[in-house]
């Protein structure tokens, strides 16, 4: 289920006897398992050798109190004294300080522990996010820790082809392939399998959510931590999930923003499913909000001349790539991304204006592929497919994806097909694959937790965030009405960072349910929040390690 990283708009087994039946073919959490006394193992260990926190590799571009260091992990808890493997930690300490008044000091709460997400996403960066205004407070209070999960970044990173082959450009979209390029798709989506099989080896079966949940109880023991305070971000609140189930009593707080359905029956072949359809809503609004600015942009005073003209663009491009790079694959790429944040609409409503007026360069600077991403690209492409292959069952049968995806695109045309070729490996993957554990926790197991969610989010859709709350017993849901941007908490509504905030600060959250009314969308031609919190981010930084701002 492709979730792309988002900065949160930038983580003791009991079972209750009541819990219902889990769904056909799902694990309900083990019992004192070899994997679970192994956890206890590598917990123990790493409580006593702590992290040793030091300058980070590339310090010269960050704050002096960004350190980092490494935690070591079993590759199979089964084996604890099998191999190890090391995962990558950065931490900016609590500040101890109130950000409204320096003279009034903050008690420390432990630490934070965030992951943004993929899965794939290298959470590392997370802890410069105390260095913005939505943050200041919780950073006051907490260790902001962010890591890289196993096979991501420095820890054991994964690879399934030569990053040089993986960044490819420009390539097709169809919106309704032919048999011909289903066949030429099928054949590679065999050799990427093959390829991740012959890279990895043995070692690819243990890249799955159960065992980054269990590098997050060593983690946690790593830091100090008695009690984990978490928050996970998209994929991340699907292994915060199960770690939920697999060690309630080692939760403090945990705040789940983005919510992937945990239902075992969805992981992962129906929750894409479901991701495709939803986008199609949001499609929809990006549209609806360019016809509304057809003075700014010139594309049509509908939702219809909107597809029109991007249609145009989509044709243009096949016969003749913009820059020699980027083709009908790549414009729909950059407006999938649009669907995961309106904080993209307008760069991406521009470019295209301005390429259909004969202007291909902000699509090019948008959309082309960056080699000097590669590296980075494939290792988070390699890290997805393998945790989401080996979390669950997928069809073996290219008849079966066919036949329920050329259903959704009669209705989904935007990203269906994208999102099957994505996960087609998964149909020929040559690991061993896992049944979902049934996430469930019962009254009094777990403490109380926070769920928040946007109404029209595409890439989780809303109805995970639903069933979660249903799952984990006492947890409240806050909801950003007729809204879809992906990962709401720290972004542009104050209503929603309230809650989080007296969550994370106080401990208290709302009675019941809450909702709150949906940020202002964006202004074409004005600073968007992201743009806004990147010159924050950079001044911060610049004062952080040191140098001078531009300009000084």
């Amino acid at each position: 289920m492709r979730a792309a990283a988002t900065w949160t708009a930038a983580g003791c087994l009991v079972l209750t006897a009541l819990a219902a039946a889990p769904a056909d073919g799902a694990e309900r959490a083990p019992g004192p398992s070899a994997e679970q006394r192994g956890t206890a193992v590598a917990a123990a260990r790493a409580r006593a050798a702590g992290i040793g926190f030091g300058r980070c590799p590339d310090a010269r571009d960050l704050p002096r109190a960004m350190e980092c260091g490494t935690v070591t992990v079993p590759l199979d808890y089964a084996r604890p004294d099998g191999r190890l493997i090391r995962l990558a930690v950065s931490r900016v300490r609590a500040t101890r300080t109130d950000p409204h008044n320096g003279r009034r000091g903050v008690p420390r709460q432990g630490a934070l522990v965030f992951n943004p997400g993929g899965p794939g996403a290298d959470g590392r960066p997370f802890p410069l996010v105390g260095l913005l205004p939505e943050w200041k407070r919780i950073a006051s209070a907490y260790d902001l820790v962010g890591y890289a999960p196993r096979g991501v970044g420095r820890s054991a990173p994964l690879s399934c082809v030569d990053p040089k082959r993986f960044v490819k450009g420009p390539t097709p979209a169809p919106a309704h392939p032919s048999e011909a390029y289903k066949k030429q798709r099928v054949a590679e989506a065999k050799a990427y399998a093959d390829g991740c099989a012959r890279r990895a080896g043995t070692a690819l079966r243990h890249y799955t959510s159960l065992n980054n949940a269990r590098d997050l109880d060593v983690l946690r023991a790593a830091l100090g931590e008695d009690r984990l305070t978490f928050l996970g971000s998209s994929y991340g609140t699907y292994f915060g999930a199960l770690y939920a189930t697999l060690f309630p009593s080692h939760v403090r707080r945990m705040v789940f923003d983005a919510v992937v359905n945990p239902a075992p029956d969805r992981i992962w072949y129906r929750n894409n499913l479901g991701q495709s359809a939803a986008f199609e809503g949001r499609w929809a609004d990006f549209r609806a909000w360019v016809a509304r600015h057809h003075e700014v942009y010139g594309l049509g005073r509908t939702a219809e001349r909107v597809q029109a003209g991007y249609d145009g663009a989509r044709a243009r491009l096949a016969a003749e790539p913009a820059g020699g790079t980027v083709g009908p694959g790549q414009l729909q790429g950059l407006f999938l991304a649009a669907g995961y944040s309106d904080d993209q609409w307008p760069g991406s409503a521009a470019a295209l204006s301005a390429y259909l007026k004969g202007d291909p360069g902000p699509l090019v600077e948008l959309a082309a592929p960056r080699r000097e991403g590669a590296a980075q690209a494939e290792n988070g492409s390699a890290v997805y497919t393998a945790v989401e292959c080996n979390d669950a069952p997928w069809p073996t049968d290219f008849g079966v994806w066919d036949r329920d995806n050329t259903r959704l695109a009669r209705v989904a045309p935007f990203e269906t097909w994208d999102n099957v070729w994505a996960n087609l490996p998964c149909a020929y993957w040559r690991a061993p694959r896992q049944r979902p554990l049934d996430v469930r926790t019962g009254p009094g197991e777990l403490p109380p937790t926070l769920i928040l969610a946007a109404e029209r989010d595409a890439a989780t859709p809303y109805d995970g965030a639903l069933e979660l709350r249903r799952r984990l017993a006492g947890s409240v849901l806050v909801t950003e009405r007729d809204a879809g941007s992906h990962g709401v908490a720290g972004g542009p509504n104050p209503c929603v960072n309230a809650y989080l905030d007296a969550y994370l600060l106080q401990g208290r959250l709302p009675v019941r349910q809450a909702a709150c009314a949906p940020h202002p969308e964006p202004r074409p031609g004005g600073p968007t929040f992201q743009e806004t919190r990147a010159r924050q981010l950079r001044d911060a930084l610049r004062e952080g390690t040191g140098r001078p701002a531009a300009g000084r």
